[in-house]
């Protein structure tokens, strides 16, 4: 009888806590296709092109700037994967892109004449592969303003590991070798007249070198240690210095220099006023070459005006009119009269206006999710708290809306890289989840970037160890303020953050209660071994921050620290997500805990894309893979779930699950 009360009046109190809560939003409007996105003004500003889906997919269409977004036209018809980005040639007479094929980051130029007279049965100019090229990685490096008919790009038709030096022609797709790489470079630099100035390189022992291009050779003008960052960022007005970020020698957070690439004399310019975090960015005039802000990312965004007049504008008109809201500024035309901002926070995805500089006027252009009911949405928090050595671990916490903040289910989403960060803002992840009814927290965790180099050097070969006591003391703190409730909490993330959900389910077995992987490596020896041959000039820092697989105790620690070698302590109900062509962490990571998990005959849940790389792209295979998901974290957590799903997706679905008995590790070529 005692037992029958307590469950009515548990059942009865939760009820009330979901009669609070916002209705469930259907996942579409988190993750599907936004409606409009990325959009981009022709340098005359005739034109406004963008992303938008064309025959199920993201494409790109154009309109005429004044012209209603109904009036636009594609421009491209790719059915097989969305269109990620693109930009507009100098003169405006291509939008170029870069595609891959199934996600195997093998990526070739494409352009598009949007003036181009469509053929009988012709839906939309023909997009032209200017490099067509397989197995292949192209990178851009320049787009010149001096000759807008070439771009200056990288190849690695020759040698996988070094991309060669080539002028490619835009109308014709014609190629002109300009230098072999011999030297292991891993980028240029061009000054505002387009010639290659500098390049950057990883030297043999993991430093890195920033080298002058003279007419005998390359010169050595700027290094720093493996533990260091450095990096140039571009030339000032006369060509003569490179603006400079680093954190050299005593230097903890990175700082903003001035230095001479021919007498090598360096001169402080800027570091964070308030002390606190890395310099962020530098924006720069692409018509005087004069500074217009600089930027650094603390709890939120900071921003500096260099620039007096862009910041009378900004302050008189676009603040004015988007009050205590992030403002992110981007195309522009040649003349830098229109500019295209992006107005975002916490609880809303954004919306993009155009601002004329010349009339002072702010016109709102789009929502890229206009269905999505902000009004429902969750605000994220800065917090902060002490990790097992005391370190303090900044961090984001959003908590669902309509509900009490105490004892809720709790989900952690570490962020990927792991050099890399987390941001305030909006967060799909975060807000699908709290809509769930779960306190969602992200951290940066000692590895991130842009908190300095101590933090980020504190990493350095504490994977799975202090930089996961990073995510299981916030899980602590959480359970020890009364929000989270221990028995209720779960870990997803993708990529590194798959690892450290892997790693959390295997080291620390009785913290969580679910736990989903995506592109997760399970053994970092086997990871070390396969990563991209793209990738050489950074296998070095990998040895650095990760530890050294060529060495008796560095093959050790990281046995140590792989999951897959601690899989018989898992008791955490497991899901794990690959992509079969990802090459950055390949299918056998996935494979391998599966298996493992298999022949203990422990449940596991397999979904595995095979069109897709790492991370899903192609909005059915993500869709289905997030239905599955939130059903699993609903299941073990307790939190509400969307249980319809379009009849694509459960198709879907159904397709990309794997009967874990049928899962066989490929064979070592």
């Amino acid at each position: 009888m005692k037992k029958l009360s307590f469950l009515v009046i548990f059942f009865a109190v939760f009820s009330s806590a979901v009669a609070q809560m916002p209705a469930v939003i259907d996942r579409q409007l988190f993750f599907g296709d936004p409606e409009i996105t990325g959009a981009q003004l022709s340098p005359d500003g005739t034109y406004m092109s963008f992303i938008k889906p064309y025959k199920g997919t993201r494409n790109i269409w154009v309109k005429k700037r004044e012209e209603p977004f109904e009036a636009a036209k594609p421009m491209t018809a790719d059915t097989t994967r969305p269109i990620r980005g693109y930009f507009w040639s100098r003169d405006g007479k291509y939008l170029l892109f870069s595609q891959d094929k199934g996600g195997d980051e093998n990526f070739n130029v494409y352009a598009v004449n949007p003036a181009e007279s469509l053929k009988a049965g012709q839906d939309v100019p023909t997009a032209r592969d200017l490099t067509n090229l397989k197995g292949v990685r192209v990178y851009i490096y320049n787009v010149p303003k001096t000759d807008p008919n070439i771009l200056y790009v990288g190849l690695n038709d020759r040698e996988k590991a070094w991309h060669d030096l080539y002028k490619l022609n835009i109308a014709t797709g014609e190629k002109e070798l300009l230098r072999k790489n011999t030297d292991q470079i891993t980028g240029w630099v061009f000054d505002w007249a387009d010639k290659p100035r500098l390049a950057t390189r990883t030297a043999e022992d993991g430093s890195n070198e920033i080298l002058r291009v003279d007419e005998t050779g390359l010169t050595k003008i700027y290094s720093s240690a493996t533990t260091e960052t450095s990096y140039p960022i571009a030339f000032t007005k006369d060509n003569k210095k490179i603006y400079l970020a680093t954190d050299k020698g005593n230097r903890n957070l990175q700082q903003l220099l001035l230095l001479d690439p021919v007498t090598m004399k360096e001169r402080f310019v800027e570091e964070d006023p308030l002390k606190r975090v890395d310099f962020g960015g530098l924006s720069l005039s692409d018509v005087t070459h004069e500074p217009i802000y600089t930027t650094y990312e603390d709890e939120r965004m900071r921003r500096y005006w260099k620039d007096k007049s862009f910041e009378k504008d900004y302050k008189e008109v676009i603040d004015q009119k988007l009050p205590g809201i992030d403002v992110y500024f981007g195309s522009s035309t040649a003349d830098e009269r229109f500019w295209l901002l992006s107005a975002t926070s916490d609880t809303d995805p954004g919306a993009t206006f155009l601002f004329d500089r010349k009339t002072k006027e702010l016109t709102f252009q789009y929502r890229p999710r206009p269905k999505l009911p902000i009004s429902s949405l969750s605000l994220m928090k800065p917090i902060r708290y002490r990790s097992s050595d005391g370190l303090e671990i900044p961090a984001y916490l959003t908590l669902p809306k309509g509900m009490d903040p105490e004892k809720l289910p709790l989900v952690v989403v570490p962020h990927g890289g792991p050099w890399g960060r987390d941001y305030w803002g909006y967060n799909s992840y975060h807000q699908f989840l709290a809509n769930r009814g779960y306190a969602v927290l992200s951290m940066n965790f000692r590895a991130s970037t842009g908190y300095g180099k101590q933090f980020l050097n504190a990493g350095n070969k504490e994977w799975g160890q202090k930089m996961q006591d990073d995510i299981t003391w916030g899980v602590k703190y959480l359970v020890e303020q009364g929000i989270a409730d221990p028995k209720r909490v779960g870990i997803m993330g993708g990529s590194y953050g798959g690892y450290a959900t892997l790693a959390g389910v295997a080291f620390t077995p009785d913290v969580y209660a679910a736990g989903v992987a995506i592109v997760a490596p399970s053994n970092l020896i086997t990871l070390l071994n396969t990563i991209p041959p793209y990738w050489a000039s950074v296998r070095k820092t990998f040895h650095e921050r990760m530890g050294d697989p060529n060495t008796p105790e560095g093959k050790a620690q990281l046995m140590k620290q792989s999951p897959l070698n601690s899989a018989d302590k898992i008791k955490t109900p497991l899901m794990v997500v690959q992509g079969a062509n990802d090459p950055r962490v390949n299918k056998a990571e996935s494979d391998q805990i599966v298996i493992a998990l298999r022949e203990r005959n422990y449940p596991v849940e397999y979904i595995c894309a095979p069109d897709e790389g790492h991370g899903f792209q192609r909005p059915v295979n993500n869709m289905a893979m997030l239905a599955a998901a939130e059903k699993f974290l609903a299941k073990h957590l307790g939190g509400r779930y969307q249980e319809s799903m379009p009849e694509n997706v459960a198709k879907r679905l159904k397709e990309i699950t794997v009967d874990v008995k049928t899962v066989q590790l490929a064979e070592k070529k």
